[in-house]
């Protein structure tokens, strides 16, 4: 029986079975259909050849239909024949098609453990009972209706709600017609009755460029890929033992068009990658692409964690980016966000009406720092739809590895807090228990399924992040050096005649560089909110400037662990990088900018060939000392490759001054030759240069053997061991 507090329910768009009430039922006397169409005048029910089986009596005003069609017993694929005045039309009644979700997607939705969730939530292109459609689905299980809106239905909350899985919380319905371009979002009814704000899909695969906030019907994406070679070989091209550079760039500001407008996808790929390739660095770091709200926040508050941002073109353009970064040698790195998310409206803050994604205390799930919201690690559902979002770009993507953002701040409970305005764990301590669990996990999926690598930015001495979850770490491949960064451009910055006061800050590193595996990172954190350039902290005269930033580059490419260096710094950007611009391209033509740009190339190409330079980046055994001289602000050091005989010797002059006659020991008799020197006039130095040099048999250092050397002034020099000259790379 059609009861009247049903139809006024799915009329005021407040029911929350609509399957219950809308589609084809079985009654005594036989079928009858119901539908809800505010857009006719008429309705009647039609099999496949066109056949009326019955008109629809308008039961409201508002559009609500229902009919018997009298002696028929047996369901059909039946269809809905709608008119209004002179016009006529066809549809697929959404409310005729069964079941989305699989019994065992809904099992593994509920537990929490469906890696692969968005081959199933999101909106799919599907063909059902051989008609073309959408199926949507959407995780809200405290909602008391969701509906899909969009071009499609006038944004009509009435028009198409959803069936909820109660199982699993997930709200599903297709939607037959509705195609791959659709905008569309979804209307969802808090349990108290309040209309929501619109909300996008957290599992949409394609969004509508900003400020816009609709979701775009797009289904999983799929690309013709062309770069198994490239996957193939990918284990060995990011292994500690290899050599890895990573140009660190912002697609939005690298390069911009005329009239200030982005760069496209394709047009970075024809620009961005070769630029990269060409200048020997080994992975592009892209800081985030998911799609995101505001400019201003570098991609670092995503709501949209499946979609490529449409700022630069579709999700098949961005696929097409990385198969080019490949088929160029180039892996590709992406940020990726999950410790924290913007609380805009359409996103996922208090999504179906509870704090379904963020902690509902604000001790908890409120992060000061960014005024932004905190996942709710202890939450199953909310750490499987992290993961998952994690394995998609390295599956539908191809992406080589994730640089996961602000890790400290997940770590710690109390992290930017005071006392008072923190929640301790259930030992009264301060670790955030859940938060390091999901980091293991993330790390143990990833490294389970894929050849990708994972790197945290992690500011602490929280032990052993790098170290594998079955060792008690957290299962990260790399952690960026941050006290290494910290304390190097501390040193930098002093006039170099009070650089040997603070020694220590240049050397300090060397004594834990091998507690994790290491990439020393020059990122974009170091030259933005009035900090400057990284040219703009090295002290003195315009030739001294430059002298020092060689002779910083240099000795960074000789320290133990990986390399990251942030767009700009290649050619000493000499202004604070600002998002809303382009690099200043122009001073390419300046001999002393290009001249940094040259040597970074140099040392990208001397790092990969020389395997001292990276075989042992991560093992005591690939580091030796030979000499801190404080009064002269000098160091020099050996690295060598896991063959022990095959070393190289880093020695940096930290002053302006010439030191002539300098002698250092060294490991073994033999030729030394210069493979770099960072004062080369190639550079824009002044050409201080020592050739070739013989061991002598006079120890010093602990060492049985000893160079006497001119120092160049503000510089690192490479030198080979019994080797052919490889001052060019």
């Amino acid at each position: 029986m059609l009861r009247a507090e049903d139809v006024a329910a799915v009329a005021c768009a407040q029911h929350g079975d609509p399957f219950a009430v809308l589609g084809m039922h079985e009654g005594k006397g036989g079928l009858s259909v119901r539908a809800f169409l505010p857009q006719a005048g008429r309705a009647e029910v039609i099999d496949a050849s066109g056949t009326s089986h019955a008109e629809l009596e308008r039961v409201t005003a508002d559009g609500f239909f229902a009919g018997d069609i009298a002696g028929q017993r047996e369901p059909f694929a039946y269809r809905l024949r709608l008119t209004v005045g002179d016009d006529a039309w066809e549809i697929e009644d959404p409310y005729r098609f069964g079941l989305i979700l699989g019994e065992l997607d809904e099992y593994l939705l509920a537990e929490g453990r469906h890696v692969r969730l968005y081959e199933k939530l999101g909106a799919h292109e599907a063909t059902l009972d051989g008609v073309a459609g959408t199926t949507f689905a959407v995780w809200a299980p405290n909602a008391k209706r969701v509906s899909v809106v969009g071009d499609f239905n006038d944004w009509d909350g009435r028009r198409h709600p959803m069936r909820l899985r109660q199982g699993a919380g997930v709200w599903e319905l297709f939607l037959p017609g509705v195609g791959a371009g659709a905008l569309y979002k979804y209307e969802l009814l808090a349990r108290d009755g309040t209309l929501l704000p619109l909300k996008a899909d957290p599992i949409g695969f394609e969004a509508e460029r900003p400020p816009a906030t609709a979701s775009v019907v797009l289904g999983t994406p799929a690309y013709a890929w062309t770069d198994a070679d490239w996957i193939a070989t990918r284990p060995s091209a990011q292994r500690h033992d290899a050599p890895i550079a990573i140009y660190e760039a912002h697609l939005g500001s690298w390069k911009r068009a005329a009239g200030n407008r982005f760069l496209t996808y394709g047009e970075l790929a024809d620009d961005l990658i070769p630029y990269v390739a060409a200048l020997g660095f080994t992975h592009i770091e892209l800081m985030p692409i998911a799609e995101h709200p505001f400019d201003g926040s570098w991609g670092y508050q995503p709501i949209g964690l499946f979609a490529p941002t449409s700022r630069f073109g579709s999700p098949a353009d961005f696929a097409a980016f990385v198969d080019r970064a490949h088929d160029a040698g180039l892996g590709v790195l992406i940020d990726w966000v999950p410790g924290h998310f913007p609380s805009d409206a359409h996103g996922l803050a208090f999504f179906d009406g509870t704090h379904l994604y963020e902690h509902a205390d604000p001790r908890q799930g409120f992060q000061p720092d960014w005024n932004t919201l905190i996942y709710n690690f202890g939450r199953s559902e909310v750490v499987n739809f992290l993961i998952a979002n994690a394995l998609f770009w390295l599956d539908r993507y191809h992406v080589d590895g994730l640089r996961v953002d602000a890790v400290a701040s997940m770590l710690y409970l109390d992290y930017s807090r005071n006392p008072g305005e923190w929640i301790p764990n259930r030992f009264g301590g301060r670790e955030n228990l859940a938060a390091t669990e999901f980091l293991r996990r993330t790390n143990e999926a990833v490294y389970g399924e894929t050849s990708a690598v994972t790197v945290a930015e992690e500011s602490t001495a929280w032990p052993k992040v790098s170290a594998p979850a079955y060792d008690g770490g957290l299962g990260f491949g790399y952690k960026w050096n941050m006290g290494w960064m910290h304390d190097s451009l501390a040193y930098m910055r002093e006039d170099p005649i009070h650089r040997g006061f603070h020694q220590d800050r240049l050397t300090f590193g060397f004594s834990y560089a091998f507690n994790e595996n290491f990439v020393l990172p020059l990122s974009h954190d170091e030259v933005v909110y009035g900090k400057g350039s990284l040219l703009g902290k090295m002290p003195g005269d315009d030739w001294q400037r430059f002298a020092n930033l060689r002779a910083y580059y240099g000795f960074m490419y000789a320290h133990p662990g990986k390399k990251l260096l942030f767009m700009g710094g290649e050619f000493a950007q000499d202004r604070e990088w600002n998002h809303d611009r382009s690099l200043d391209w122009y001073l390419l033509d300046d001999p002393r900018h290009q001249g940094i740009h040259t040597l970074v190339g140099d040392l990208n190409r001397a790092y990969r060939a020389l395997q001292a330079l990276h075989e042992l980046d991560a093992e005591p055994a690939g580091f030796e000392w030979i000499l801190s001289d404080r009064e002269a602000c000098v160091v020099a050091f050996i690295r060598r490759a896991r063959d022990a005989a095959d070393f190289v010797v880093a020695v940096s002059n930290f002053t302006p001054v010439v030191r002539h006659n300098y002698r250092f020991g060294v490991p073994g008799a033999g030729i030394y030759s210069e493979a770099l020197n960072t004062d080369d006039p190639r550079y824009g130095g002044s050409g201080v240069s020592n050739g070739s040099l013989a061991a002598e048999e006079f120890g010093m250092h602990g060492k049985p053997y000893s160079l006497n050397m001119t120092l160049p002034p503000l510089a690192t020099v490479i030198l080979t061991h019994n080797a052919n000259s490889l001052s060019r790379f």
